[in-house]
């Protein structure tokens, strides 16, 4: 008796966590949309539904939600636009992509525009739910981060402002770009393995089939390295990457 009452109150302390963690679902497909809304709701997540992207743009802009989910194929604006747009006005709230399109492209395309995760169609619920609760727990993490400024040789990331600069000029990165350097600048001199960059920076495991690890490290290597005789990131083969400065 007394395990059933744990359990119930176990479940009921889940719920009230989440009473005030509001979600705006864009989902054209209405069943879906319906299924996530179930879901989320039974884990005492309130949420609001929208099934196109214009009406998902308008609510997202118009209120204050703590997590975006929306999927890629929408009617009116698709989902990268949207997610584009929303980031323009609002650049720190968390985006969960959902998409039937799920190659190493179709990711990086999401990433760039602004998405936090991407979840490929069919999905297990428990990993959607999975996926929030790991993003609502970073972003509590990121609000209580005291200090702003992280710096490395010459390179300097204002986590408030989000401006990067290297030898005081300033480097324009997307979010996700800045999400990787940013991780990789609270922990310099360390490798960082490709398993570890996918948990800890895109809050997944790491897919051996893709290569977009790669391709975002590349992308910083452009930007950070490119015009600068000393090199801050390198890769370790068979190990990971590593931010270091060498010549």
């Amino acid at each position: 008796m007394s395990n059933f009452v744990n359990k119930n109150q176990n479940k009921k302390n889940i719920k009230s966590n989440f009473a005030m963690v509001h979600i705006l679902i864009v989902e054209d497909d209405q069943r879906l949309a319906e299924l996530i809304q179930r879901a989320l709701e039974e884990q005492g997540f309130t949420t609001t539904l929208a099934y196109d992207g214009l009406s998902g743009k308008n609510l997202a802009l118009q209120n204050n939600y703590d997590l975006i989910i929306t999927d890629i194929i929408l009617p009116k604006i698709n989902g990268l636009d949207l997610c584009k747009q929303i980031r323009a006005i609002k650049p720190d709230i968390p985006i969960i992509m959902l998409t039937a399109l799920g190659t190493t492209d179709d990711k990086v395309e999401g990433f760039d525009a602004g998405a936090d995760d991407y979840l490929v169609k069919p999905f297990e619920m428990r990993e959607l739910l999975a996926r929030i609760r790991a993003l609502l727990k970073r972003q509590n993490k990121t609000a209580k981060h005291s200090n702003n400024i992280l710096r490395y040789a010459d390179l300097e990331m204002n986590l408030h402002t989000k401006v990067v600069k290297r030898n005081q000029t300033e480097i324009s990165l997307t979010p996700k770009e800045f999400k990787l350097l940013e991780y990789m600048l609270q922990n310099p001199e360390r490798v960082l393995s490709r398993a570890e960059i996918a948990e800890k920076v895109w809050d997944t495991h790491f897919d051996t089939g893709t290569n977009f690890i790669d391709v975002y490290i590349n992308y910083l290597r452009k930007k950070i390295d490119k015009n600068f005789d000393k090199k801050l990131i390198h890769t370790r083969p068979g190990m990971g990457f590593i931010l270091k400065a060498e010549q």
